[in-house]
Order: structure tokens, then sequence, then C-alpha cells
């Protein structure tokens, strides 16, 4: 096991002695990924326009949408740590929830694109967007990098127009949205 494996885990909340089979492949084989990563990991934690609470509570959304207990567990715990509300982080698992069911529903609406369907109504009720605990413009900031880890183009431009119009810089959107590309591609390894 190397130095950089123990320390990515460790920055994840992770115990070092856990063994995950394909990080280990890669860590035995070549450091280079495994150090990318790592590096990866740390700037994005860290990138300008997130606060930490912020990186790792979208870190944790992307772990909830991918059902990866441990690093839910252990990003729980982090964003705790960063002073984040019980409220808070039931609100990321709400959040992504329902994006999922809104990705899954808008991309059907998107790639079929027929007149019944863009006129019916959506009929799924979504009121913790109405007034989120995260507030207005990180709760549209996390349901954008959620739409975009699910592919739905529609949900990206709505909720990329919708952060921007309440406050958000394009710097802060790239930053939320490469978090969410580097951390997914973390739990691709883990």
């Amino acid at each position: 096991m190397s130095e950089t494996r123990d320390n990515l885990l460790l920055e994840l909340g992770l115990d070092s002695q856990i063994k995950f089979p394909l990080l280990e492949q890669l860590d035995a084989a070549d450091h280079r990924y495994v150090r990318d990563l790592k590096i990866n990991v740390s700037n994005a934690l860290k990138f300008p326009n997130l606060n930490e609470k912020e990186a790792y509570l979208l870190a944790l959304s992307v772990s909830v949408n991918q059902k990866h207990e441990l690093t839910i567990n252990s990003l729980t715990q982090k964003c705790i740590e960063k002073g984040a509300t019980e409220a808070e982080i039931n609100e990321i698992h709400a959040l992504t929830s329902l994006l999922n069911a809104n990705n899954v529903f808008y991309r059907f609406k998107h790639f079929v694109d027929k007149e019944y369907y863009n006129v019916a109504p959506v009929g799924i009720r979504m009121s913790i967007m109405m007034n989120p605990v995260l507030g207005k413009e990180f709760f549209e900031l996390a349901s954008l990098a959620v739409s975009a880890l699910n592919g739905c183009e529609m949900c990206v431009r709505s909720h990329e127009e919708s952060v921007r119009n309440h406050g958000a810089s394009e710097a802060r959107i790239f930053d939320a949205v490469r978090l969410t590309a580097i951390f997914k591609s973390l739990l691709v390894i883990l």
C-alpha cells in the first residue's frame, strides 16, 4: 500500500485498512493514476468558489447518487466536521433522490419530444425546492451537479440558468460540476 493511497482514503475519512480491489490493483501496478486521483480529490475539496462544507456536501451527493455506502458514511461525518447540520445532510439525500426522479422523467420528455408529453402535467411533487434548508442558490447548484452526473440535458440547462439567476458565477458552477466529475471518477474505483 502506498502513502498516496492511504492519504487519499484519509482525506475521505475512510480507514486505510479497508481494501478496495480496483484501487489496490492500480496502486500496485502504477502509482501515477492514484497520485493524480489524490491530487484531483484534494484540489476539488479546495476549489476557490466553494467553501469546504459545500464541497463535502456536493461530494456526499455524488456518493448518495452512486449508492456508495462507505463514502456516504465517511462524507456525512466530514460534512458534520465542516459545519453541516443534520437538516442540510438530510436535504442532500432528499435532493439527490428527487433529482433522480426528475432526471429520468425529463430525459424521457427530451428524448421523445412529443407534444402530449411536453404539455401534460408533470405530477411529481417537489416541495423541497420551494424553501430549501440549504438555501436556494446552493440547492440549485447541487441539483445541477446531480443532473450533470445523471446526464439530463433539460435539467442541466434549467438548473444552470436558475443557479446563475440566484447569483452564482460561472466559475462557481464550473467548480461544482468539476468536483462532481472527480468524485464520480473516484467512486468508480472504490
